[in-house]
């Protein structure tokens, strides 16, 4: 991993790191929550939940909670390119999880971060998603999640800031592994 500052490429799913807040402002903030949870454990327990609204033509509408994006097809599957491939909207939700994680883990163990960019690649085959071929599988068959890091922390403490941001990553850790997925349709009333 190289210790410089990246330059973006606009089309990549990338976003900068900027300091923040201070190793004592995160503990300040987190151990009263620490405290509840390891006290009362239920109350870590929550259902984190996405909805979308079906839209026009070939699209979804889907609240974020800061404002509504509308999904469509990707244009190598017959889309416009005007709406959010759902594709890119992974990628994004994994750096944008993999930048937060990485940014508290480094000011909780107080590592001299100056700026950085993390960026998500997959790689699929259309064919699989277009029913084209059979063999063809349908997802993505490789992400590759990359930091580049503007520090002069020595390569161990780098190990170690990746070695824990892989753990606590929440979006990281649900790719990375098996998880039960169920698929439930319930009719509307109309």
């Amino acid at each position: 991993m190289k210790n410089l500052l990246y330059r973006p490429d606009p089309s990549a799913n990338s976003i900068f790191l900027k300091e923040t807040m201070n190793a004592q402002e995160l503990q300040t903030l987190q151990a009263p929550l620490k405290v509840r949870y390891k006290e009362q454990p239920q109350a870590a327990l929550m259902t984190l939940r996405a909805q979308g609204l079906l839209g026009e033509g070939i699209t979804c509408r889907v609240e974020t909670g800061r404002s509504l994006v509308e999904a469509g097809l990707h244009p190598a599957t017959g889309g416009t390119g005007l709406q959010a491939c759902s594709g890119d909207m992974l990628l994004e939700a994994l750096v944008a999880c993999a930048g937060v994680t990485l940014r508290a883990v480094a000011t909780a163990i107080d590592f001299q971060l100056q700026n950085g960019l993390v960026t998500a690649e997959g790689d699929l085959d259309f064919r699989g998603t277009l029913g084209v071929a059979k063999e063809a599988p349908v997802g993505f068959q490789e992400i590759r999640l990359r930091f580049e890091l503007e520090t002069s922390e020595p390569q161990e403490r780098i190990d170690s800031l990746l070695k824990l941001t892989e753990r606590y990553c929440v979006v990281f850790q649900t790719l990375a592994r098996s998880l039960q997925l169920n698929l439930i349709v319930q009719k509307a009333e109309a």
